[in-house]
């Protein structure tokens, strides 16, 4: 992001560097998130099981990623919610609210008391805590995403956004860093105070996000929209009448995301548990995987803004099906180089490409008016395929032996229902941002 940049829209005061202030603000709000819900993943892999249910003996495992998927549970609600007031009173209030509701939420599970202490309402409260994680993410990356779009020039759009999604790998390299002395100390201190700490360090990151996000305005399109009253009194509903079929169409695009779960939380599981690769070898594929990927984001992001949304996001959607088994397998191989080269080619040069381009390719299919409410009600709705897919590949068998099949074929249909999704968009990479999601 160091690039000399274009002046923004013609015909705004906006400032030139505006696009990369929303970028960075988008970035760490991202990174915050994915901070919070890595390290969630995480310790539903390697620690809650033992913390907050030691007595569900073989069902431990599929108990802990249940809880991972209740946050996608809240996000269709809070996609509602902040996406009614992201599109009637700013981006930016609603950005404000998710960043602090976010990290209040992670810093409280850290000091939540475990089973042995108060018994069944651990879990019960670690799922009101994720619950609050879930409100706060719904509205998170589609502000995030409608708000650096609408600041961006026209040419550039994937680009900028696309640093929306690459604050996700910023956020789970940081975790996964953050974890990784977790897992080396003793039981007594990991399972006690350690794997606390991940969690309230979650709020350094929210304050540094903090001040930086309160210094932007809202877009050029909002104000636009302010300034010529049309504004929608009831975004949801304008968006049912005249974006149902985008909606729909975002929704199943948006099951790639359950590649980012399978990678990043049941490959972590199916590896301990079958592969016998320790954790912290595991945490390292990711951090490695999403380092290379840090590069490869914005590179995917300026070849959408060339070629277009659609072959990019498709291509990113059909490699993640073909490199998924590779990965599983080299796990197996006992190959620690094997396994970060199929580690980066599955997640930084197949899913990068998708996970890349899909916050300009959702957003642009909305007019600014209920930009924020499709782009949130559309991906969130899509999400629950990612929130439950370590639960639901866990109950198929895919954390035993054998169970690459199952998370492959898994993993193969949820990206070619997206793949096909994508086809059936309408290609907006040329339309001006004043005209997107115009009849």
């Amino acid at each position: 992001m160091s690039q000399t940049l274009p002046s923004t829209t013609p015909g705004t005061d906006v400032p030139a560097g505006t696009p990369k202030k929303a970028a960075l603000a988008s970035f760490l709000g991202s990174a915050v998130e994915y901070y919070d819900f890595f390290i969630f993943g995480s310790a539903a892999a390697l620690i809650f099981p033992t913390v907050f249910f030691p007595d569900a003996g073989a069902n431990a495992a599929i108990m802990s990623f249940a809880t991972f998927g209740f946050a996608y549970v809240a996000r269709p609600v809070g996609a509602v919610i902040l996406g009614h007031f992201g599109d009637r009173v700013g981006r930016r209030k609603v950005l404000m609210f998710t960043l602090l509701l976010m990290g209040a939420s992670t810093f409280v599970i850290g000091c939540l008391p475990d089973f042995n202490t108060i018994g069944w309402w651990a879990p019960a409260l670690l799922v009101l805590a994720r619950l609050c994680q879930g409100l706060s993410a719904a509205g998170e990356q589609a502000g995030a995403s409608s708000m650096t779009l609408e600041h961006a020039p026209d040419n550039r759009r994937a680009f900028f956004t696309s640093w929306t999604l690459t604050g996700t790998q910023g956020g789970q390299i940081l975790a996964a860093l953050v974890f990784i002395p977790v897992l080396a100390l003793p039981d007594e201190i990991k399972y006690g105070i350690g794997w606390r700490i991940p969690f309230w360090l979650s709020a350094v990151v929210v304050i540094v996000a903090f001040f930086i996000r309160r210094t932007l305005h809202e877009p050029p399109a909002f104000e636009e929209a302010q300034k010529t009253a049309q504004i929608s009194k009831l975004p949801v509903a304008d968006l049912l009448k005249d974006h149902w079929r985008d909606v729909l169409r975002v929704v199943a695009c948006a099951f790639i995301a359950a590649v980012s779960t399978v990678f990043g939380t049941l490959a972590i599981s199916y590896a301990k548990n079958v592969a016998g690769v320790d954790g912290t070898t595991t945490l390292w594929l990711v951090v490695g995987a999403n380092v290379v990927a840090l590069g490869t984001q914005p590179l995917f992001g300026k070849l959408a803004d060339r070629i277009g949304r659609k072959p990019v996001f498709i291509y990113g959607a059909l490699a993640s099906a073909v490199l998924t088994p590779l990965f599983l397998l080299s796990l197996e191989s006992g190959s620690v180089p094997l396994m970060f080269l199929a580690a980066i080619g599955f997640f930084s040069f197949g899913y990068a490409a998708s996970n890349a381009v899909w916050p300009a390719f959702y957003a642009e299919m909305f007019s600014t008016k209920v930009r924020f409410s499709g782009l949130a009600i559309g991906t969130q709705l899509g999400f629950l395929m990612a929130g439950f897919a370590p639960a639901i590949v866990a109950a198929m068998g895919g954390i035993r032996p054998g169970g690459w099949v199952q998370i492959s074929i898994f993993t193969a249909v949820i990206c070619v229902i997206s793949a096909v999704s994508a086809l059936t968009a309408k290609e907006s990479f040329k339309i001006p941002t004043k005209e997107l999601g115009l009849k």
